[in-house]
Protein backbone atom coordinates (compact mmCIF):
# COMPACT_ATOMS: atom_id res chain seq x y z
CA UNK A 1 0.00 0.00 0.00
CA UNK A 2 1.31 3.40 -0.89
CA UNK A 3 0.76 6.26 1.52
CA UNK A 4 0.51 8.52 -1.54
CA UNK A 5 -2.63 6.66 -2.62
CA UNK A 6 -5.54 9.12 -2.67
CA UNK A 7 -8.03 6.33 -1.96
CA UNK A 8 -6.00 5.32 1.10
CA UNK A 9 -5.82 8.94 2.24
CA UNK A 10 -9.58 9.28 1.88
CA UNK A 11 -10.13 6.06 3.82
CA UNK A 12 -7.90 7.30 6.64
CA UNK A 13 -9.45 10.77 6.81
CA UNK A 14 -12.88 9.17 7.14
CA UNK A 15 -11.72 7.61 10.43
CA UNK A 16 -11.22 11.02 12.06
CA UNK A 17 -13.62 13.60 13.41
CA UNK A 18 -12.31 16.99 14.55
CA UNK A 19 -8.74 15.65 14.49
CA UNK A 20 -9.54 12.65 16.69
CA UNK A 21 -9.71 9.02 15.66
CA UNK A 22 -13.30 7.87 16.14
CA UNK A 23 -12.43 4.16 16.43
CA UNK A 24 -9.61 1.74 15.69
CA UNK A 25 -10.74 -0.19 12.60
CA UNK A 26 -11.32 -3.91 12.94
CA UNK A 27 -10.84 -4.57 9.23
CA UNK A 28 -7.17 -5.35 8.59
CA UNK A 29 -6.80 -3.21 5.45
CA UNK A 30 -8.34 -0.13 7.06
CA UNK A 31 -6.30 -0.62 10.24
CA UNK A 32 -3.07 -0.98 8.20
CA UNK A 33 -3.89 2.25 6.33
CA UNK A 34 -4.47 4.03 9.62
CA UNK A 35 -1.29 2.66 11.22
CA UNK A 36 0.86 3.67 8.23
CA UNK A 37 -0.66 7.15 8.45
CA UNK A 38 0.02 7.41 12.19
CA UNK A 39 3.60 6.15 11.87
CA UNK A 40 4.28 8.60 9.07
CA UNK A 41 2.72 11.63 10.71
CA UNK A 42 3.41 11.19 14.42
CA UNK A 43 6.94 9.77 14.42
CA UNK A 44 10.11 11.18 12.88
CA UNK A 45 12.52 8.93 11.01
CA UNK A 46 15.76 7.98 12.77
CA UNK A 47 14.60 9.31 16.14
CA UNK A 48 14.26 7.21 19.28
CA UNK A 49 11.18 7.63 21.47
CA UNK A 50 10.57 6.51 25.04
CA UNK A 51 7.32 4.70 25.76
CA UNK A 52 5.84 7.81 27.44
CA UNK A 53 6.71 9.85 24.31
CA UNK A 54 5.02 7.28 22.07
CA UNK A 55 1.96 7.31 24.34
CA UNK A 56 1.85 11.11 24.35
CA UNK A 57 1.95 11.23 20.54
CA UNK A 58 -0.78 8.60 20.21
CA UNK A 59 -2.98 10.28 22.82
CA UNK A 60 -3.22 13.27 20.49
CA UNK A 61 -5.45 11.15 18.25
CA UNK A 62 -7.06 8.48 20.47
CA UNK A 63 -7.41 7.63 24.16
CA UNK A 64 -6.37 3.97 23.73
CA UNK A 65 -2.67 4.64 23.16
CA UNK A 66 -1.73 1.14 24.40
CA UNK A 67 -3.75 -0.57 21.67
CA UNK A 68 -2.40 1.75 18.97
CA UNK A 69 1.18 1.26 20.20
CA UNK A 70 0.74 -2.52 20.20
CA UNK A 71 -0.78 -2.47 16.69
CA UNK A 72 2.08 -0.30 15.39
CA UNK A 73 4.68 -2.70 16.81
CA UNK A 74 2.83 -5.81 15.57
CA UNK A 75 2.55 -4.25 12.09
CA UNK A 76 6.29 -3.61 12.07
CA UNK A 77 5.84 0.15 11.76
CA UNK A 78 7.42 0.90 15.13
CA UNK A 79 10.40 -1.11 16.30
CA UNK A 80 10.73 -1.64 20.05
CA UNK A 81 14.06 -2.47 21.68
CA UNK A 82 14.28 -5.83 23.45
CA UNK A 83 14.09 -4.17 26.85
CA UNK A 84 11.07 -2.13 25.76
CA UNK A 85 12.71 1.17 26.68
CA UNK A 86 12.74 2.82 23.26
CA UNK A 87 10.85 2.81 19.98
CA UNK A 88 11.83 3.89 16.46
CA UNK A 89 9.88 4.30 13.26
CA UNK A 90 10.70 1.32 11.04
CA UNK A 91 12.51 1.53 7.74
CA UNK A 92 11.12 -0.16 4.67
CA UNK A 93 13.23 -2.79 2.88
CA UNK A 94 14.30 -0.16 0.30
CA UNK A 95 15.91 1.86 3.12
CA UNK A 96 13.23 4.55 3.24
CA UNK A 97 11.23 5.10 6.39
CA UNK A 98 7.57 4.16 6.66
CA UNK A 99 4.98 6.81 5.96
Amino acid sequence: MSTNDPAGSHAVSALFSQGRLTAIPRRTVRREQLLAHLAGTLFEPERSYSEPEVNEALLTVHEDCSALRRHLVEAGLLIRTRDGSTYRRAERPDGRTTG
